[in-house]
């Protein structure tokens, strides 16, 4: 954003907040000269056709305070989609740009009549509800760093969290990207410790600090198919064929989704369906499909099946033992 454009944009809200406004007030705001806002009263008035006028007690305001800048060209309906778009965002990412969002849709809704802000509000808020599961505790500091060491290609040290073996470790790795994935937000990069290309989860880092090393991605790392080869958030291993069929009851709810870009359904007589894809590790899909509990059986491959019989029969003895 040009500084003249800028400096319009603090003079119009500055004439909307209800105090007395002078040119020399205008001038000790924005911290230039009084003939340079002089000026640029002069520019709203010739160039937007703005209702500027001045009166003694009044000072520099609008005559018509509906009158709104044409700097910013949005119309209802993408200012609502943005709403939208913020609220969701911040479902997903908990506090991370709380702030930041709340200043970027403020400043955009003063654009619009006050009446028509608050009724896109009020629609925003009462009738669309975003319900995301469980919600998880993000540092935004660790997120915001994680942001920067990404943008600047800047490695980092962190003390991890893993629930699979409850313990902590510390890292440094190389950030490639920022993403989420069922509802949790992941850094994927390079892990100096295990010599790889690892995901984290966000929320389970404890500590993280910038370091003063700078980094290039992988040349080998492609990340559209990297994450093409992820099933849900389960990376690693070797590209493996999946066959899961679904009987007649279950099958309309696989239907109506892309669980993967490799998938391949084939229909089946009695109203149920295979559904194949080609995915790296095992474990992801096999709590997918217990999901579905009877609904769903793995047909292939055999390794899938033998871990599905190992948890199916851990839950029997769970539930059958005296």
């Amino acid at each position: 954003m040009s500084r003249h454009l800028e400096r319009l944009l603090q003079i119009d809200t500055l004439l909307r907040i209800g105090q007395r406004q002078t040119a020399d007030t205008l001038s000790q705001a924005l911290e230039v000269s009084e003939r340079t806002i002089r000026s640029d009263i002069a520019f709203l008035r010739d160039r937007y056709h703005a209702p500027i006028a001045f009166h003694k007690t009044k000072g520099f305001h609008y005559t018509d305070p509906e009158w709104r800048l044409p700097s910013i060209s949005l119309s209802q309906g993408e200012l609502f989609a943005l709403t939208l778009g913020a609220r969701m965002l911040q479902a997903y990412s908990g506090s991370a740009y709380q702030t930041e969002l709340q200043g970027a849709i403020a400043r955009l809704a003063e654009r619009l009549p006050e009446q028509t802000w608050v009724d896109l509000q009020q629609l925003a808020e009462q009738n669309v509800v975003f319900r995301v599961g469980a919600e998880i505790s993000l540092n935004p500091e660790v997120w915001q760093l994680l942001e920067q060491a990404c943008q600047r290609k800047q490695r980092v040290w962190m003390r991890y969290y893993s629930p699979t073996n409850n313990e902590i470790s510390e890292r440094e790795i190389d950030p490639y990207v920022l993403h989420f994935s069922r509802n949790n937000p992941y850094v994927t990069g390079f892990c100096h410790l295990r010599r790889e290309v690892r995901w984290f989860r966000v929320d389970r880092i404890q500590n993280l600090e910038l370091r003063s090393q700078s980094f290039e991605i992988d040349p080998t790392f492609d990340r559209d198919s990297h994450f093409a080869d992820a099933f849900q958030h389960e990376v690693g291993g070797i590209p493996t064929a999946i066959a899961i069929r679904f009987d007649a009851r279950t099958a309309p709810y696989i239907r109506e989704r892309r669980w993967h870009p490799t998938q391949r359904i084939e229909e089946q007589p009695d109203d149920s369906l295979v559904l194949r894809f080609v995915v790296r590790g095992l474990n992801e899909v096999k709590r997918w499909v217990l999901f579905y509990g009877r609904g769903a059986k793995v047909l292939e491959p055999p390794e899938l099946v033998e871990m599905m019989q190992e948890e199916i029969f851990g839950m029997q003895q769970q539930y059958w033992e005296k």
